[in-house]
């Protein structure tokens, strides 16, 4: 009968591999799960907006494929709306483009603060960047400049089919402009936003400080420039949170412990 051999010294044994690797799986699934959960309400009020959004841009004459094209490939309701208002006010081509580029600016620190918890290489992480959407980024934060990617994947998997879904319904039906409106759905996205802000006020100094700030800076802007920009001008604010120390301490000990227990 064949012996055997003893484990290398130091070696780790299969089950206790495999187990790591079923963890990390486990894990993967719940922030997945947890992301479209999260994601499976902002999809519901973003198909109401895309279907004005598409309605609006057919009435615009954009005809059929122009603005589920854009959906596709802005999906940015906040960008889209801009581009097609300036297009409607007499703005050509250009100055359209640009105002949709000024607002989706924001997402340019948004990707800075995420970039470290993507995986790859430029490619693949310019690939994951592309879940990147403010209600996704939002419910991914675990706090401390930390992102969990796969509740970011859920999130933005069930957003993204929604918001083209319900444009190429408001190309296709056409309803009238004011449905958004005259239902009230218009609140749903600022109501959620409020939310998370109150949510994220009862935690923090720096939440707080850059909350104060960014309502004055927008407070004071809109005297002088159109209200959207006056948001992306008191976004601003946001970058308190890049000064160091400004992280409170019990929840830079709290990932500190989480991480060394593996969990």
């Amino acid at each position: 009968m064949d012996r055997i051999p003893p484990q290398a010294k130091g070696s780790t044994p299969p089950t206790a591999t495999a187990s790591a690797q079923g963890a990390v799986g486990d894990s993967r699934r719940q922030g997945f799960v947890a992301g479209v959960k999260v994601g499976t309400g902002l999809a519901a009020a973003a198909f109401v907006l895309a279907v004005t959004f598409g309605a609006f841009a057919r009435s615009e004459g954009w005809g059929v494929l122009a603005p589920i094209v854009c959906s596709l490939v802005v999906f940015s309701g906040s960008a889209q709306f801009a581009l097609a208002t300036a297009l409607a006010g007499g703005g050509g081509v250009p100055t359209a483009v640009a105002a949709a580029a000024l607002i989706n600016g924001r997402f340019i620190p948004m990707g800075v603060a995420v970039a470290k918890d993507l995986r790859g290489g430029r490619i693949r992480r310019a690939l994951e960047g592309q879940a990147v959407v403010d209600g996704s980024w939002v419910a991914a934060h675990l706090g401390g400049g930390r992102f969990d990617r796969w509740k970011l994947f859920g999130a933005t998997a069930v957003q993204w089919p929604a918001w083209v879904a319900g444009t190429a319904l408001g190309v296709l039906v056409a309803p009238p402009e004011s449905l958004v409106e005259s239902l009230g759905l218009d609140l749903v996205f600022p109501a959620f936003f409020l939310l998370l802000l109150l949510d994220e006020l009862r935690g923090s100094r720096a939440a707080r400080a850059a909350a104060a700030l960014g309502a004055c800076l927008a407070a004071a802007l809109v005297l002088w420039v159109p209200a959207g920009l006056a948001l992306l001008g008191a976004s601003a604010a946001a970058l308190l949170g890049l000064r160091k120390g400004l992280v409170p301490r019990d929840t830079h000990d709290a990932r500190e412990a989480k991480e060394a227990s593996g969990s």
